[in-house]
């Protein structure tokens, strides 16, 4: 396992205003990264991207010429890119009953799965001409079990854990790794409507620096196509996933 060298890496971020994004712009700042920060909290962005003497593009995920902009103002600015967090987000909220809502469905599928898929489209080839680097996408561990509160995001979150785990392989002859974060509630705005009832339920809030700590983990290892899953209390670490039977 080789430490990441963040001097002279150039890093996209997206949801990179707040939150895990945030946490993580200002860790691979203090490493040296240059960074692009592309959120649609323009307020907030430009106030962080002027701390951290980074970029800031105005992106919204789930439109594919956005993510395209966005890695286009690292390549323009920074000479390239060498890592692409995926990480805008939002929480659904409702399942497929009376309080279904077509609008806020597509909107949390557009942001969780297709702001995934069309950052890595659009990042890939840049990743390519650098010789590689490192796609990491912000799933959840509401991607790895059954979440009956918000069916919809257990659903996006699924799916962006099983496209980590099928771009790896994939690209990993272009030595482009893609990995997905699985945290489980994290102490950021997403669960704000939920906080309330976690702390009067007893059940333990995720500190932001062991999300960030894992990210830095993922970075300094050599696997690619793994779900890092980060609870509280527990050592992060790849998730196992069993085996699917084969034809007989």
């Amino acid at each position: 396992m080789t430490a990441f060298e963040g001097a002279g890496k150039v890093a996209l971020i997206t949801g990179g205003s707040n939150g895990i994004g945030a946490a993580v712009a200002r860790r691979l700042a203090d490493e040296g990264a240059r960074l692009v920060l592309a959120d649609v909290d323009t307020e907030a962005g430009e106030a962080l991207a002027a701390e951290l003497g980074a970029a800031f593009v105005r992106c919204d995920v789930r439109e594919p010429d956005d993510s395209r902009a966005a890695v286009a103002t690292a390549v323009e600015r920074f000479g390239g890119l060498d890592l692409a967090f995926l990480n805008a987000g939002v929480a659904s909220g409702f399942g497929l009953g009376d309080d279904f809502d077509v609008a806020a469905y597509r909107r949390a599928m557009g942001i969780n799965l297709d702001g995934v898929v069309f950052g890595a489209h659009a990042a890939i080839p840049a990743l390519r001409a650098r010789g590689g680097g490192d796609i990491i996408a912000t799933a959840s561990m509401a991607g790895l079990t059954a979440t009956p509160f918000d069916p919809v995001y257990g659903a996006n979150k699924a799916a962006v854990v099983a496209l980590a785990r099928a771009l790896g392989p994939a690209h990993e002859p272009d030595g482009i790794r893609v990995n997905a974060l699985c945290p489980s509630f994290a102490d950021t705005g997403i669960i704000v409507p939920l906080k309330a009832h976690l702390e009067e339920t007893g059940f333990p809030i995720l500190d932001v620096k062991d999300v960030v700590d894992t990210f830095m983990r993922i970075l300094d290892g050599e696997g690619t196509g793994e779900a890092w899953f980060v609870v509280p209390g527990r050592e992060s670490g790849p998730f196992t996933f069993r085996g699917v039977p084969g034809p007989r």
